[in-house]
């Protein structure tokens, strides 16, 4: 059975249980999008639907945080409070627990644009029509690891020049003797090349593999509405509303640990280097 890119679940509506075709599992294709706009073989310019998603994302956390913020009252709306709320959460719980009031208060923006956006970006995956999260495609998380990239080697440059750059991110300690320049490689390629990249898959293989469960248990469902298998298609759909509930938890914690994450190398990049 052909599998068509354009559609989310990638099933035929008309297949069951008992009627001679087979199940058609999700997999690759399911994260496959024709374009929207532009040229299908992607020789020039083209928007397809997670760029669509990951835009209206965009809009929603601007949208949202300058309509609770555009009046402040000192009696704060519901829908101010709510902000305030998320804000404080993100300031407190993650940059002042993780860099420190005072050297962490200017990143506070960068980790709370970062936090929501991510946040919105996997929420997509469980709300209708859209189904689909943006940080399933393993570009997208890897321009955010790039811009915690680009800003942590710059702050270290910055904070400690070029030789206490270099000391930061090999790990330099002399009293560890012979094995010095042995665990220095190791740090040196860690930090540089091994970091960005599991900042990023973490996010990506999280969210790639739930969609997929999801998918699995929500085309199962279908399938297996036919005769007999009615019955196990009820089983297949309490997983659906099982692995939704824990996607929602998944897709919050994944953006904590983002952030958290991006805080922890911040604060590796201000700390003094012994």
């Amino acid at each position: 059975m052909s599998a068509d890119p354009t559609t989310v679940l990638a099933f035929e509506t008309d297949c069951h249980l008992f009627d001679g075709c087979g199940f058609d599992a999700p997999g690759l294709h399911s994260f496959l999008f024709e374009p929207l706009l532009g040229d299908a073989d992607g020789n020039g310019f083209y928007f397809n639907k997670p760029m669509l998603l990951a835009l209206l994302g965009s809009i929603i956390v601007v949208g949202f945080f300058w309509v609770a913020f555009r009046k402040p009252k000192m009696v704060p709306d519901k829908l101010q409070m709510v902000a305030e709320a998320g804000y404080d959460f993100v300031r407190r719980g993650i940059v002042y627990e993780t860099i420190g009031k005072k050297d962490g208060e200017k990143y506070v923006p960068l980790a709370v644009s970062l936090f929501f956006f991510i946040w919105m970006m996997n929420l997509w995956s469980i709300i209708p029509i859209a189904s689909f999260p943006v940080t399933s495609i393993i570009a997208y998380p890897m321009v955010l690891a790039l811009i915690v990239y680009v800003t942590w080697v710059s702050l270290t440059f910055k904070r400690h020049g070029f030789v206490g750059f270099f000391k930061n991110v090999t790990g330099y300690d002399k009293t560890l003797g012979p094995v010095l320049p042995l665990s220095m490689t190791i740090e040196f390629f860690s930090n540089l090349l091994v970091r960005p990249f599991t900042h990023a898959v973490r996010l990506f293989a999280n969210m790639f593999a739930g969609h997929t469960l999801l998918l699995l248990f929500t085309i199962a469902t279908w399938y297996m509405l036919n005769g007999i298998g009615i019955a196990y298609s009820g089983v297949s759909f309490v997983m659906v509303i099982i692995m939704t509930a824990f996607e929602l938890f998944i897709q919050a914690v994944q953006a904590y640990v983002f952030v958290l994450l991006t805080c922890s190398y911040i604060q590796g990049a201000l700390a003094e280097h012994h």
